[in-house]
């Protein structure tokens, strides 16, 4: 299939308001594909090719996008897969010219609409609207299989494309193929998903009300640990391969009496105090793959765990997990479970969270003895409350949309008050937390306020006022104030407020980890 065709169908689906054409429209496009061209197709609406990340980012993208577009539609589907298996594969030195050259040929190939579609998809930045939920249902339709039977194998193979493609190409024994997805251990399953609420009584009655169950929200990274006697294996939500990182995590894992599971939970870096180090801290060692030895000695990770899928041979994914935490808690030593209680009293659960905080934790995750394990699915079963940081920063700059956010300025260049100078020092970005109206206003008013251009980069004179909420404040070399901000989104911009009574740098830094 060309890539054109697919460019089309995207932005058909874009504008389409309604679910149900959006859903037809995809399945049709499905039907229309043979072989990997549906796996490469999911991929690309999804906007995270097989390939995972392509080591390719926003100014590759802009360099390769300076091309001359052709005139004709003559790229394929695998054109284009080809192109980022090599982009993935490209290391060592001179690999960023080497991806550079890669990409200008691949977008010297394009036409306009593919160059603009294939820029949001390097950058990760495609929103036409086909969230995984409507294409599992396009998937479904295409293939003429029950949504839930399909979204069950989707949650166990841990890849919607993977499926689609076995059962789009499995005709009359596409059902056959759904039940061949079960439990197994070495092939990650999608790690299931928290809603969020404000208050812990709110996320109670969110989760069934009754007795539930509450445990610490650790900020840490999420890890699903699988064995079978002597090996042992460890993904990361995306379902990675990080085995070799994490040798303590290898070792508690054979310490436990059981020859199988998997084992769902979080690892992270404490102080000698058992306080959680930041979040940053925890990445530092989770993602490094060399001198492994000699970061363990110098910052171990300690891992906690909160779920079991499989033990011993017994798949228990589809039990309640009231019974899922009574074998959890036979297998595990306290000190790798993370805390809990089971209550259906308000105040009490509010001491749990309080002292959660007290102990440098996120606050809590509210989760319903009820429900069974819904692997890859956010919803009230679980539901997780947190914290929320907020600063006041000031707009110095803005970035052009793309994908739906196309024509409209997204990116926000976000700055905190210099007190020495009186200027403003940027600390990072962020285009999350904004509505199609607030994407509309902020448009036209960062325009009005507009001193020069850079490329995709709008420059503005410094005066809107921007609340953003944030999860944590981390050390960065690159921003000049030496900090950036983790999981920034904005809350809405305050017109009751001048630049000079934004936050601080000062105020910023007095929320990094000691």
């Amino acid at each position: 299939m060309k890539l054109s065709t697919l460019v089309a169908a995207s932005a058909q689906v874009a504008s389409t308001p309604r679910r149900l054409d959006k859903t037809a429209r995809l399945a049709t496009l499905l039907n229309e594909m043979d072989g990997d061209e549906v796996e490469i197709a999911v991929g690309f609406l999804l906007g995270w090719p097989r390939q995972g990340k392509l080591g390719a980012g926003w100014a590759m993208a802009a360099g390769a996008r300076e091309a001359t577009p052709a005139e004709e539609a003559t790229l394929e589907l695998r054109d284009v897969d080809t192109t980022f298996s090599a982009l993935q594969s490209a290391t060592g030195s001179g690999s960023a010219a080497r991806r550079m050259d890669l990409l200008r040929g691949l977008f010297t190939r394009a036409t306009a609409d593919e160059q603009e579609f294939l820029s949001s998809l390097v950058v990760g930045e495609v929103r036409q609207g086909a969230l995984e939920g409507i294409l599992l249902d396009a998937v479904a339709k295409a293939a003429q299989v029950e949504k839930e039977k399909l979204r069950r194998a989707v949650m166990l193979a841990g890849d919607l494309g993977t499926v689609a493609r076995a059962v789009l190409a499995e005709g009359d024994t596409a059902l056959a193929a759904l039940a061949a997805y079960r439990v197994e251990l070495f092939r990650p399953v999608q790690p299931m998903l928290a809603d969020s609420a404000d208050e812990v009584g709110e996320a109670m009655q969110a989760a069934g009300g009754g007795v539930v169950a509450i445990e610490w929200k650790l900020d840490g990274a999420r890890i699903q640990v699988h064995r079978d006697r002597d090996r042992v294996a460890i993904y990361t939500r995306n379902l990675n391969d990080v085995t070799d990182r994490l040798p303590e995590v290898v070792e508690a894992a054979r310490a436990l009496d059981a020859q199988q599971f998997i084992l769902d939970g979080e690892v992270l870096a404490l102080a000698p105090d058992g306080r959680p180090l930041s979040f940053q801290d925890t990445m530092r060692r989770f993602g490094r793959r060399l001198d492994v030895d000699a970061l363990r000695a110098e910052r171990p990770l300690t891992p906690f765990f909160f779920d079991v899928l499989l033990l011993d041979g017994e798949e228990v994914i589809d039990r309640p997990l009231a019974e899922r935490l009574a074998r959890l808690d036979r297998l595990l030593p306290v000190a790798t479970r993370v805390p809990r209680v089971m209550t259906d009293d308000e105040r009490g659960a509010g001491r749990f969270m309080a002292n959660a905080l007290e102990r440098g934790h996120e606050g809590v995750v509210v989760k319903s003895l009820a429900a069974s394990y819904a692997a890859g699915r956010r919803g009230s079963a679980w539901v997780k409350v947190k914290v929320a940081r907020t600063l006041d920063l000031v707009v110095l700059a803005v970035e052009w949309g793309s994908g739906r956010r196309h024509g409209w300025l997204s990116n926000l260049h976000l700055g905190a008050r210099d007190p020495g100078t009186g200027g403003f020092i940027m600390l990072g970005k962020t285009f999350k937390g904004m509505t199609d109206e607030l994407l509309a206003w902020q448009t036209r008013e960062l325009l009005a306020r507009e001193t020069h251009r850079e490329g995709n980069v709008v420059f503005v004179r410094p005066e809107l006022v921007v609340e953003v909420a944030f999860n944590e404040v981390q050390r960065s070399s690159q921003y000049p104030g030496g900090v950036t901000l983790r999981f920034a989104r904005v809350k809405g911009y305050r017109p009751d407020k001048r630049p000079e009574d934004a936050d601080t740098i000062d105020a910023v830094r007095a929320f990094l980890p000691p």
